[in-house]
């Protein structure tokens, strides 16, 4: 069972060590607004179809909240947001022969965007699949995620998480000094209490225990945000009751088991759809 489901969760998070190039920036207008953007899997929209055939091992679509940002507001994209990524692959390639996700900056980009932190340290991904291994081995009672890992996932968003978020952050800003730069938080994975174990493996008393470290992981990308300069999209609210556990056309995040696309515990297209409508809600685009 531990295999079945860390098999289940390496799809939405380990891409194949391999060459892959960004998007070429998008046809646009001349003086279109120069959007760049950055980011993980949740940027990416990894599983979301149609696929982006420039980069098939980053699992990028061209459905993601970035494509569907610079369609609404006739933007120049040019997108490098990738599968897995971490914030150290801002600074350097994250595979063999990519540039690094800051190289797609300079002085005449006026937007970027980007969700990042989650898979630093493999810590929120390690939270996932160590509770829904932790579940499994209870049938879904109790609390065995919590009761073995306690504060210590928790500790590490802060600890390591956090600094490395304002350091990428305010290396976007010294890249990209006239962009406006915006920081998405993660939509909720699950809900508050109960959770639905034939979909999602989290035993009963480790749903507000995951929940918990989510929002710490999501509190950091504010910090990081306020501390900086940029703007933060928080999705604390609207994406509550769109978690996992909701019905198809209803959740924004795919379950473990019984969901529509091959990438779990990530967002499907009306996820993304979502996040791209908020984000350009709060920065005033389009």
């Amino acid at each position: 069972m531990r295999h079945t489901l860390a098999l289940l969760l390496a799809v939405a998070t380990a891409v194949p060590v391999a060459l892959t190039t960004a998007s070429a920036p998008s046809q646009a207008a001349p003086g279109a607004l120069r959007y760049v953007a950055l980011g993980d899997s949740y940027s990416a929209a990894s599983g979301v179809l149609p696929p982006d055939s420039s980069s098939p091992l980053c699992a990028r679509s061209t459905s993601n909240y970035p494509h569907l940002i610079a369609a609404a507001t006739g933007a120049r994209l040019t997108d490098v947001t990738c599968g897995a990524a971490e914030t150290k692959d801002f600074f350097t390639g994250q595979y063999p022969g990519v540039a690094p996700q800051l190289d797609a900056l300079d002085r005449r980009t006026q937007l970027v965007t980007m969700t990042i932190g989650g898979n630093d340290d493999n810590t929120f991904i390690d939270a996932i699949v160590e509770c829904g291994v932790a579940g499994l081995s209870t049938l879904g009672h109790g609390s065995p995620c919590r009761d073995r890992y306690g504060a210590s996932f928790v500790t590490d968003i802060r600890q390591h998480t956090f600094p490395a978020l304002k350091r990428s952050l305010r290396a976007v800003i010294t890249r990209a000094p006239h962009a406006r730069v915006a920081i998405l938080g993660y939509p909720w994975i699950l809900p508050p209490t109960g959770g639905c174990f034939d979909k999602m493996p989290v035993a009963t008393g480790d749903v507000p225990y995951l929940r918990h470290v989510e929002a710490t992981l999501d509190d950091a990308v504010r910090r990081a945000a306020a501390a900086t300069g940029a703007t933060y999209v928080s999705f604390g609210k609207v994406s509550e009751g769109h978690d996992a556990c909701q019905a198809s056309g209803v959740r924004w995040i795919e379950p473990v088991l019984q969901g529509t696309n091959p990438v779990v515990v990530h967002p499907n297209a009306l996820g993304e759809k979502r996040m791209a409508a908020r984000t350009m809600r709060l920065l005033h685009l389009g």
